[in-house]
């Protein structure tokens, strides 16, 4: 099978839709970032990038704290408002109605009605180039009761949903289960 070349992209599929929460001047804000991922196991880390103009990286870095919130598929349309809109013309939190709290950390805005929020204080920002490169450590996680199963959370509960970026765009749901991890590879270790 022959390849392609397509010039250096970073073609990792799908990413995750956060909602990434953050006060500004002592107002709540939120926008929508793809390009996140876990960075540490303990102390539990997460990584984000936020292009540099974008208005939420001004609270992240005025208290240097942030919020994940991950939405179920009911709140899409939102999740597209807050990736498309800015925070410094429109308040988002109240066109959305989102139902704010605040954690342990107290200066980072968290939405109860998504089912999984992450509070994050912001221990590094690296200026990558065209975005600014935050490694935040996750200081306490909430979940909806609803979306447990045995006590653990439930991603068919969850309902989370991905976004494809430079391949089409469009938001994607979760896909069938097709194999169980740490198991699929057994066969080779006998080879």
């Amino acid at each position: 099978m022959d390849k392609i070349k397509m010039g250096p992209q970073s073609l990792i599929y799908p990413q995750p839709v956060f909602i990434v929460g953050a006060n500004v001047d002592g107002k709540a804000n939120f926008m929508t970032v793809a390009a996140a991922g876990a960075a540490n196991g303990d102390p539990p880390m997460i990584s984000i990038a936020i292009m540099h103009h974008r208005y939420t990286l001004v609270g992240i870095r005025q208290n240097m704290s942030f919020s994940i919130n991950i939405p179920s598929m009911e709140f899409i349309s939102e999740a597209d408002f807050c990736g498309t809109t800015s925070g410094r013309t429109v308040d988002k939190a109240e066109v959305c109605k989102f139902d704010i709290f605040y954690g342990v950390l107290e200066n980072a805005p968290l939405i109860k009605q998504f089912p999984v929020n992450l509070e994050c204080k912001a221990l590094h920002i690296m200026n990558l180039g065209s975005h600014s490169f935050i490694i935040g450590q996750i200081v306490e996680s909430y979940i909806t009761e609803d979306c447990l199963t045995d006590k653990k959370p439930d991603i068919d509960k969850i309902k989370p949903f991905w976004y494809t970026t430079r391949l089409d765009r469009r938001y994607r749901s979760t896909g069938e289960i097709i194999g169980k991890a740490s198991e699929m590879g057994r066969q080779l270790k006998a080879l």
